[in-house]
């Protein structure tokens, strides 16, 4: 019998960081960042003699490339994002917006050539802010659900939360398929997506169900389980913060069914505004084709989720 599938509310998926970052963790993975300069993802990753290399997500087709639209009929692009969600949107230190998104929609603008605004609000008050013609796009790490769809239009994806496995350093594996964990203890998030795909894909590992982030991790440090399986972002940030105690690391590379997963992270546009929409799709195709999104990336994750 198919498991039901447990999708991951759009606000669950959004904040899926929250719990892990501690100011240690904060201060390992934003210094680069706030410095200005680069990272490089396999520095402090650690990784075990047979872990996968460390990779910088890309969801542009070189391919496909986006035609330039008639940029000359956009005049400003105000610009709304989160106050507090690091390390993707926070105040920085000279009390202005920063964060990978905030860094993201600067360079965008720099390359539509357009002048930009990025104005801070509460998570909950930005889609009636967009609605009410206060700003004209929504980039604040925004799940693309089908509820929202109803309400504003999305750019194609810019980045995804994928899922991975974690193991301890000494039992790191390279790559990850269901029968290479037949008989093994697999630590998920009770009613989880990933405990439903998990259920659906890996019918052959013995899964143990805990309530929350920190049980879960507990019990692989304790070595309760051989691994455990979550959001890979939260997961980055505890692999390479104080609370790991340099226990673990990744194994296998990233799992993004969209049909557990969600279908990713986009910029949110008022309905019908296809301009900038196009727009937006053709700058962030050409900060990628530049390079731009690479570095960026980088300088925000020096441990990749991916």
């Amino acid at each position: 019998m198919q498991p039901q599938i447990a999708l991951i509310p759009n606000e669950i998926l959004r904040r899926t960081t929250r719990a892990v970052l501690a100011f240690a963790a904060l201060s390992v993975l934003l210094a680069p960042a706030l410095s200005g300069g680069p990272a490089h993802a396999q520095s402090v990753a650690k990784p075990g003699p047979q872990a996968a290399p460390q990779a910088v997500p890309g969801f542009w087709d070189p391919r496909r490339r986006p035609d330039r639209p008639d940029l000359s009929r956009l005049t400003v692009i105000r610009f709304l994002t989160e106050t507090d969600y690091p390390p993707f949107n926070f105040t920085g230190p000279d009390g202005n917006p920063a964060g990978f998104n905030v860094d993201l929609a600067r360079q965008l603008c720099e390359e539509i050539k357009v002048t930009c605004t990025i104005q801070m609000r509460r998570f909950e008050t930005l889609l009636d802010a967009i609605a009410s013609n206060r700003g004209d796009a929504i980039i604040a790490s925004l799940a693309v659900t089908p509820e929202l769809r109803a309400r504003v239009d999305f750019t194609d994806p810019y980045y995804r939360a994928p899922a991975r496995f974690v193991s301890r350093r000494d039992a790191v594996m390279a790559e990850i398929r269901p029968e290479y964990l037949e008989g093994k203890k697999v630590g998920v998030i009770a009613g989880s997506a990933h405990e439903a795909y998990l259920k659906a894909m890996f019918t052959d590992a013995e899964l143990h169900s805990y309530p929350n982030d920190e049980a879960l991790r507990s019990a692989l440090r304790r070595g309760e389980v051989d691994f455990i399986f979550g959001d890979g972002i939260s997961l980055a940030f505890w692999v390479n913060g104080t609370d790991s105690a340099d226990c673990c690391a990744f194994s296998g590379g990233p799992f993004v069914e969209s049909r557990y997963f969600g279908e990713g992270i986009g910029i949110a546009v008022r309905k019908g505004n296809d301009l900038l929409r196009q727009a937006l799709n053709w700058a962030l195709f050409r900060v990628w084709e530049k390079g731009r999104y690479t570095d960026l990336w980088l300088r925000y994750f020096s441990v990749s989720p991916f």
